[in-house]
C-alpha cells in the first residue's frame, strides 16, 4: 500500500454554521417539500416557468413510475426525463443520510428504490416516457430522447444510496441499466455508433466503475466519448429514420450540432458550445475517463473547455450560459448581465467539473472556481426558505422588465414554486448534502485542502485535520492537524486569488512560503500540528476584462468568495443611477438578523438624481446633479428574498 492510499479521506463531518444550515434545510424542508411535488401533493404554481412550458401544477414524476412499474394506469406526463426529478431528489437523500438519518426518510426511500426496480424493463431498460408511450422508439431518437440521460442520472442515484445504505438492490438496478446499454451501444455489428443528445452517462459511468471496479462501464464511457462528433450527420440520420418530424421535443431537431457537442469529435472541439449543461455535465465526464484511463486527448479537451469557460465565458458569480435561446454559450466575452440565463444546473455541473479537475492536477485555479460556484452561482438558486427556487440566476434584474419586454420574461424577480422542466431544484439539492466530498483532495502524498469550510476529516493511518473557521464573513482559517503514527505527508492549502496578501503561522511561528500552482504547501512528519492561516478579507472592486462590452466601465464589489449585489429592498430605485469610484470607502457588518445572517456591505456612492417623467426623452449633453449616498449591498445568493425590486451587481463608475 503506497502512501496516497494510506492517505485516503475515511469519514468527514462538517462543522460550518454556514454549511450546516443549509445542509439540514435540505433535509428539514426541501427534500419533504420537492417529495410532495413530485407526487402531485404539494399545492404549487409553476405559471411563472422562465421556459414557458405550459405545464400545470402537477409534476407526475412518480406516477410515471408507477404505471411503468404496472402499479397505475394511464399516459406518461411531462417530459421524456421527468424520472431525473426523483433520481436527483433520491441521490439528495442517500448523502443526507451521511449526517442526518431519518428513519421515515429511509422508508420512504426504500419503497422508492422498490419502485424503481419494478418499474425496470427485465433487461434493464428505464425510462419511463418510452415504456408507457413509445416503447417502438427506444433508442431510435437519441438526439432527443435523454434515455441515456436519464439512466445516467439513475446511475448516479443507485450508486450514492449503495454508498449511504448498503440497498444492494439500488446497486443491482445501477448495473442493469448499465449493461442494458453496453448491450445496445457501440462500434460492433448490431449496436448503436451513437450517443446521447445530453451528456451526463460518462460521467455516472465513471461512478459505477468506481465503485465496482467493473472496467466495462469505465470502456463504455470512454467509448461514448470517442465516439461523439465522429459521425457528425449521425443525430439527423436518426432523425429522418425515426420520422422527421415525428419529434419528441419540438424545434430540437433543427438546433446546430454543437448545441450538441456533436459537430466534431471532442478533440477537434476548439471552444465551449452549445448548451451549457451539457457542456459542464460532458467536461465532467471526459476529466473522469481522463484520470482513469490516461487519455491524454481527453485530458487536453479538459484544459481547453476549461480555460474558454472561465476566461472568456463565465460570469463574476460563476454562472454561465449567456443567452435563453437553448441556455447556451454565444461566443467569447459576451456577457449580458439583464437577459443572461447562468441555469442553476449549469453552476452545480461547472462545480462537478472542477472537483474533478482537482482530482487530476493540483491546480489553486479549480478550486476557486468550485468556491465561486458553492458561495455565488450555485447557491443563488435557492431560496432562504428551500421551497422556492431560480432556473435562471440574472446579475441584473427589473419586475417592470420582466413583465414588459418578452425578451426579459425568463428573468424571474423572485424564486419560483417549481418548474415545468424542474430539473435544478433537486440538482442543487445533491450538491448541497454532498458538499463535505468537496473539502479535500488527495494527491499522491499529499492532501490538499481546498475549500474552507469548517470541518473535520478523518483520513488514513488516524490521520485527523480539523479545520475551524467562521467562512466566508471571516477570513481567520486555523488547522489542527493529528499524526499519531507520524506519517510523513504534504499538506497543501490554496491561497484564494481574491486574497493576493496572506499571512500564515505553524505551530505559532509564522512562515513565508512560496505558492505554487495556488497552493502552499508544508511538511507533515509530526505528531500534531497547529496551522494559522489570515486571508485577506477586505472589500474590493472587481472590474471585467475591457473586451466584455457588458461590463466596461462598470464595477462590481466583492469581498472574500463572495459576489454583492443591491436591491431595492435597501435603496432608492432607480439602481442604475449610482455610480462607484475607486475612492469609494467601505464598511462592512455581520447582521445575523438579516437574511438569516448575512455580511452587509455600505459603500459610499453618488447618484444621480432622477429625470423629470415630463423632461424630453433626449436632449444636449450637460453637467449631471448628483449626491453623495451609501448605497448597501447583500451576498448575491441572498437576494429577492424580501419584497419584490431590482437588483444589480454592476455600477457604473464615476
Amino acid at each position: 500500500m503506497d502512501v496516497a492510499d494510506k492517505l485516503n479521506l475515511q469519514n468527514i463531518n462538517i462543522t460550518s454554521d454556514f454549511w450546516e444550515r443549509y445542509r439540514e434545510l435540505v433535509v428539514k424542508e426541501v427534500l419533504p417539500y420537492q417529495w410532495k411535488v413530485m407526487n402531485d401533493e404539494a399545492d404549487i404554481s409553476i405559471s411563472t416557468d422562465p421556459q414557458n412550458n405550459g405545464r400545470d401544477k402537477n409534476s407526475h414524476a412518480v406516477a410515471n413510475l408507477k404505471i411503468a412499474a404496472g402499479k397505475a394506469k394511464g399516459h406518461h406526463y411531462g417530459f421524456p426525463f421527468q424520472d431525473t426529478d426523483v433520481y436527483k431528489w433520491l441521490e439528495a437523500a442517500a448523502y443526507s443520510f451521511n449526517y442526518h438519518p431519518d428513519t421515515d426518510l429511509r422508508k420512504i426511500t426504500d419503497r422508492l428504490i422498490d419502485l424503481i426496480s419494478e418499474a425496470q424493463d427485465d433487461d434493464g431498460y428505464l425510462s419511463t416516457y418510452f415504456q408507457i408511450d413509445a416503447p417502438e422508439r427506444k433508442f431510435k431518437r437519441l438526439q432527443q430522447s435523454h434515455e441515456l440521460y436519464t439512466m445516467g442520472h439513475y446511475i448516479e442515484a443507485g450508486v450514492a444510496y449503495y454508498q449511504a445504505t448498503g440497498n444492494q438492490k439500488a446497486l443491482d438496478i445501477a448495473t442493469r441499466m448499465a449493461d442494458c446499454i453496453d448491450d445496445h451501444f457501440g462500434l460492433e455489428d448490431g449496436k448503436i455508433p451513437g450517443y446521447d443528445g445530453h451528456p451526463e452517462i460518462e460521467l455516472a459511468l465513471s461512478r459505477l466503475y468506481e465503485e465496482t471496479g467493473n472496467k466495462k462501464y469505465l470502456k463504455l464511457a470512454h467509448y461514448f466519448l470517442k465516439q461523439r462528433g465522429q459521425d457528425p450527420s449521425f443525430f439527423e440520420k436518426q432523425d429522418r429514420a425515426d420520422g422527421w418530424d415525428n419529434e419528441i421535443l419540438q424545434g430540437m431537431r433543427d438546433l446546430p450540432r454543437s448545441y450538441y457537442q456533436a459537430a466534431e469529435p471532442i478533440k477537434d472541439q476548439k471552444t465551449a458550445d452549445g448548451h451549457a449543461v451539457r457542456v459542464v455535465y460532458l467536461c465532467t465526464g471526459m476529466a473522469y475517463v481522463a484520470r482513469y484511463t490516461g487519455d491524454k486527448d481527453l485530458l487536453e479537451s479538459c484544459r481547453r473547455f476549461w480555460n474558454d469557460i472561465v476566461r472568456r465565458r463565465m460570469y463574476i458569480t460563476g454562472n454561465i450560459g449567456s443567452t435563453t435561446t437553448g441556455e447556451a454559450f454565444t461566443y467569447d466575452y459576451d456577457l449580458p448581465n439583464d437577459t443572461m440565463y447562468g441555469e442553476t444546473c449549469a453552476s452545480v455541473g461547472m462545480a462537478f467539473f472542477a472537483r474533478q479537475m482537482l482530482n487530476i492536477e493540483a491546480k489553486g485555479e479549480y478550486g476557486d472556481i468550485l468556491e465561486k460556484e458553492l458561495f455565488n452561482g450555485a447557491l443563488s438558486g435557492m431560496a432562504l426558505d428551500g421551497k422556492h427556487f431560480f432556473y435562471v440566476n440574472p446579475l441584473e434584474a427589473d419586475p417592470a422588465a420582466s413583465k414588459g419586454n418578452p425578451g426579459k420574461s425568463h428573468v424571474l424577480t423572485h424564486r419560483a414554486d417549481w418548474f415545468g422542466c424542474a430539473c435544478c431544484p433537486a440538482n442543487l439539492a445533491r450538491l448541497i448534502t454532498s458538499i463535505d466530498q468537496y473539502l479535500y483532495t488527495v494527491n499522491d502524498n499529499t492532501i490538499l485542502s481546498h475549500q474552507f469550510i469548517a470541518n473535520e476529516a478523518k483520513f488514513g493511518n488516524n490521520i485527523k485535520v480539523i479545520q475551524a473557521n467562521n467562512f466566508p464573513w471571516d477570513g481567520a482559517i486555523h488547522y489542527k492537524i493529528q499524526n499519531p503514527s507520524h506519517t510523513s505527508f504534504k499538506f497543501g492549502i490554496r491561497i484564494p486569488t481574491w486574497s493576493k496578501k496572506f499571512t500564515l503561522e505553524v505551530n505559532g511561528i509564522a512562515k513565508s512560503i512560496p505558492v505554487q500552482d495556488g497552493f502552499v504547501y508544508l511538511n507533515i512528519d509530526d505528531q500534531a500540528a497547529s496551522i494559522d492561516l489570515n486571508l485577506d478579507m477586505s472589500v474590493k472592486l472587481m472590474r471585467a476584462s475591457n473586451r466584455v462590452n457588458a461590463d466596461f466601465e462598470k464595477s462590481a464589489v466583492q469581498r472574500g468568495p463572495i459576489v454583492y449585489a443591491a436591491e431595492q429592498a435597501d435603496n432608492q430605485g432607480p439602481l442604475w443611477l449610482y455610480q462607484l469610484s475607486p475612492k469609494s470607502k467601505a464598511d462592512y457588518h455581520f447582521n445575523e438578523k438579516l437574511l438569516k445572517g448575512v455580511g452587509i456591505i455600505k459603500i459610499t456612492a453618488s447618484r444621480e438624481a432622477l429625470d423629470n417623467d415630463n423632461a424630453p426623452l433626449y436632449t444636449e449633453e450637460k453637467q449631471t446633479n448628483t449626491e453623495s449616498v451609501e448605497l448597501t449591498l447583500i451576498p448575491y445568493y441572498s437576494w429577492a428574498n424580501r419584497e419584490n425590486g431590482q437588483m444589480r451587481v454592476w455600477f457604473n463608475k464615476e
